[in-house]
């Protein structure tokens, strides 16, 4: 079971809604065109994720996207009423909670707000105990573009994943689980629907590294979060750029998002890495006590 909530304007908590029935027009430039934004945060043990950051991520690409958003308030209280519903028809361990909003139908200046909520697919859990082999696939740009051409929209989450699917797909059928994006001058830049971590050891200091946002990549919130608690750990935090080589020789490699949370990767164009156990064990647990 879906759980649909519209964010009407002359509905304060948001409207209930059949999600097997036709809702949205066929004029919603969402659908024609993909012209809006998402989020997807993790639904588990009765609390919504990094609302917080999955909300300010939100703002951030309406506003690179030029997207009118209701206020914050209604969209919290669309997410306690979709919640609501969902544990009231379908309770699970762990669930989607999507925000969606695009430009609305064509020759309207108001756009079409909604909140999902369904459960979590069972391959996020699969890849978070068992870890994905990868690939690396060329994104098709430098990593200067971000910064020449601001109206690829590269750093907001945009409803234009058609890329993203095409390369899992691609990664499926040559019996690969993931991908990692490079740019076309061999910079590493992040899953179709991931942040890239790697850790090195070297004594008793622990280094965190993620690829530098200035390729134009999607600030991760679950990247932050990590972030944040390592950095009170005492672990040192760097920022790349890196290349395919450093991935190669670092102490673990994962890739992270809001749903899968933390998968280690096993292999990367078929050559197995390393992945040091406790390294390991220390980012799940703070994975796991993120709020």
């Amino acid at each position: 079971m879906t759980a649909l909530v519209f964010l009407d304007a002359d509905v304060s908590t948001g409207r209930i809604a059949n999600a097997a029935t036709a809702q949205l027009s066929v004029l919603d430039q969402g659908v024609t065109r993909g012209d809006g934004i998402f989020e997807s945060m993790l639904y588990t043990k009765g609390v919504v994720r990094k609302i917080d950051a999955h909300l300010a991520r939100l703002r951030v690409s309406a506003s690179t996207c030029d997207l009118i958003l209701p206020h914050e308030e209604r969209w919290r209280a669309a997410i306690s009423t979709a919640v609501a519903a969902f544990d009231a028809a379908t309770p699970s361990d762990e669930a989607v909670v999507k925000l969606v909003a695009t430009r609305g139908p064509e020759g309207t200046s108001e756009g079409t707000c909604w909140v999902m909520v369904s459960a979590a697919a069972e391959s996020g859990r699969l890849q978070r105990e068992n870890g994905v082999s990868v690939m690396l696939l060329d994104r098709g740009y430098d990593s200067r573009a971000a910064e020449r051409a601001p109206w690829l929209l590269m750093g907001a989450k945009t409803l234009s994943y058609a890329v993203n699917m095409a390369a899992l797909r691609h990664a499926k059928k040559q019996g690969v689980d993931e991908v990692i994006f490079t740019s076309s001058d061999g910079i590493v830049l992040e899953g179709p629907t991931s942040t890239v971590l790697l850790a090195h050891r070297d004594g008793d200091i622990k280094r965190l590294i993620t690829p530098t946002l200035e390729t134009g990549i999607l600030p991760g919130t679950t990247q932050g979060a990590i972030f944040e608690a390592a950095r009170a750990a005492g672990w040192e935090l760097g920022y790349g750029p890196l290349t395919p080589e450093h991935l190669m020789d670092a102490d673990g490699v994962w890739l992270v998002s809001s749903i899968r949370l933390l998968a280690p990767v096993n292999s990367i164009d078929g050559t197995t890495l390393t992945l040091d156990r406790e390294l390991h064990a220390e980012l799940t647990a703070m994975v796991n006590n993120i709020a």
